[in-house]
């Protein structure tokens, strides 16, 4: 039998983010302060570009719309940076309101999830689908809400090589499996998760937001979309 729904109160999970919400800002100053500040000469060729080409294609971005200036001046304090995947978004304010929703509900509103747990699904499927961009956002993310960069370059890198939980291990072998051949998915592998812990619903945000990752990567990749130059610092 499933497990009863545990999903976080909305109160309670704004509350529990706080510390990671507040570290991920501090380290988002400091890595574009970082890049902001060293010579030109410094700057690795391989990223030098990344903050000024941010994708293959030649979309010119619209203006703003209200919601999205907002959006975007709330990453710029809290991150110090405006992630280019929304840059790369902005020649299209349906999609780009469309995409930041989605995102926000799937990896930042309650659930029985946490956003550490969220982001390692991100950096698993981004790892199966080698998204360079995706890698080096959420690999950053990773990073700094673990408190742990090895962590980090494990999910990048080969996430069965980390000392995970078995909730963790599940998670992420079914988020991968997804990934690979989702037509492959049986009610095994949902029993798995249920033994590991997870509700139902869990298991619909695990699909979801490695299904959300599964599109990102491929629109990412299919655009030479670039990482802010900032992530690779980030957590480090």
């Amino acid at each position: 039998m499933a497990k009863a729904d545990k999903r976080s109160k909305p109160g309670k999970a704004a509350a529990a983010a706080r510390p990671a919400l507040r570290l991920v800002k501090d380290e988002g100053r400091r890595a574009a302060a970082k890049v902001k500040s060293a010579p030109a000469a410094e700057i690795d060729k391989q990223t030098a570009k990344d903050d000024l080409v941010i994708t293959a294609l030649d979309l010119n971005a619209v203006p703003l719309s209200p919601a999205m200036t907002a959006y975007f001046k709330k990453c710029e304090e809290r991150l110090g940076f405006v992630p280019n995947v929304l840059k790369a978004y902005a020649f299209d304010m349906a999609k780009l309101e469309a995409f930041v929703a989605f995102y926000n509900d799937l990896m930042l509103a309650p659930s029985g999830l946490s956003k550490l747990e969220r982001e390692m699904i991100a950096v698993a499927v981004s790892a199966q689908n080698r998204c360079y961009y995706c890698l080096a956002a959420h690999g950053a993310a990773v990073r700094v809400l673990s408190g742990d960069p090895a962590l980090g370059e494990l999910m990048a890198m080969n996430y069965r090589a980390a000392r995970l939980s078995k909730r963790h291990r599940a998670m992420l072998d079914f988020a991968v499996k997804l990934t690979a051949g989702p037509w492959e998915i049986e009610e095994e592998d949902r029993a798995r998760l249920r033994r590991a812990g997870f509700a139902d619903r869990d298991i619909w945000d695990i699909a979801a937001v490695a299904a959300f990752f599964n599109m990102s990567n491929r629109v990412a990749s299919a655009t030479d979309m670039r990482p802010n130059s900032a992530y690779h610092g980030m957590g480090r």
